[in-house]
């Protein structure tokens, strides 16, 4: 079997288990093995084709390592839900600031951040699992 094919077929495995996981550390040693797979192609040494696959590899893997440390130290929140408005339809400790309201459909727990205003109109700040962080401001 030529060499390119092996190193594609450990890219195409390495993609397919990283689809599983999600962390993309395998996407990169997948991307770095394609790589390997394009400098056999090309008829370079072996050698060679380790050495860039071992460099993309370790570039990758720092980048992808601090993408996710400076995104989880940034406090990343769900963009999506934040900003929009739910409704309170229940308190459930109403000096503690938990309470159930309406949000897509169906009744959320919620932790009411600050004053709690005296609507029932709130807005999410955050999301904690399936806690909204919710103010009577946006």
């Amino acid at each position: 079997m030529d060499s390119y094919l092996v190193w594609i077929l450990t890219a195409i495995t390495l993609v397919i288990v990283e689809l599983l996981s999600g962390t993309f550390y395998l996407l990169v040693l997948g991307i770095a093995a394609a790589g390997g797979a394009a400098l056999a192609y090309g008829g370079l040494p072996f050698w060679a084709q380790a050495t860039f696959a071992t460099l993309i590899s370790v570039l990758g893997v720092v980048f992808v390592h601090h993408y996710r440390a400076r995104s989880k130290s940034a406090g990343t929140i769900n963009a999506i839900d934040v900003g929009h408005r739910v409704t309170l339809d229940s308190w459930v400790n109403e000096s503690e600031g938990l309470a159930r309201v309406h949000y897509r459909g169906t009744l959320w727990d919620a932790k009411v951040l600050g004053e709690r205003g005296t609507g029932t109109s709130f807005y999410i700040r955050g999301v904690d699992g399936s806690t909204l962080h919710i103010a009577p401001e946006r």
